[in-house]
């Protein structure tokens, strides 16, 4: 199967955010693979939310943590669809908490410089009152930060709901987080003039 890249985007930044749902396929549902994907806009509209049928046969439905269950999968279009269909609207910054799981099962690679993890903005774990270095649950932040309650019930998580909080959170600290991109950014480009001015005057 092969992977695809994020098209190139230009103009001001767009955001979305991306959360999927997982099953387990092989002996004993040891593989993750994509069963639903949900997208929402930057005001938390959806505009994507499909089940999709896994490559290889469901060994674990993992219903407690996904909220996936056999019937929900009759009629999921088939991966390779999902997958076009996705990378489409992805093609700009893309805001999730431990994305790389997500691109992974999406067979997916997403430009680092547009991608935004939530679980990975030390902001937001201050805001929180947590370690800096710690990889915090979303629940967990969702419950520090925005006061509200996520992944309740024993229906299992809700991939609308986890990325409508995603993509709150980010807003708490889009614009001191974005700034400090932009530095770092500049700070990058700044080391490479100064090298490849050595490399010049070394000829």
């Amino acid at each position: 199967m092969a992977a695809h890249l994020a098209p190139r985007t230009l103009g001001p930044l767009k955001y979305v955010a991306l959360d999927c749902e997982m099953v387990g396929t092989g002996p004993k549902g040891c593989r993750n693979e994509l069963a639903r994907c949900s997208i929402v806009t930057y005001e938390g509209d959806v505009i994507y939310d499909k089940y999709i049928k896994p490559i290889n046969p469901v060994t674990d439905f993992r219903t407690r943590w996904s909220g996936i269950r056999r019937q929900d999968l009759l009629h999921a279009i088939p991966f390779d669809q999902a997958q076009k269909e996705i990378v489409k609207i992805t093609g700009k910054v893309v805001v999730g908490h431990a994305i790389h799981n997500d691109f992974k099962v999406l067979k997916y690679f997403h430009p680092a410089c547009q991608t935004r993890d939530t679980a990975r903005i030390p902001l937001l774990n201050q805001k929180a009152g947590l370690p800096v270095n710690e990889m915090v649950s979303l629940k967990r932040l969702t419950k520090a930060i925005l006061k509200k309650d996520i992944q309740t019930g024993k229906g299992g998580h809700s991939s609308v709901e986890d990325a409508k909080a995603t993509m709150e959170l980010f807003k708490v600290v889009e614009s001191m987080w974005e700034q400090k991109l932009s530095a770092l950014s500049l700070s990058a480009k700044a080391v490479d003039l100064a090298l490849n001015q050595k490399k010049v005057k070394a000829f």
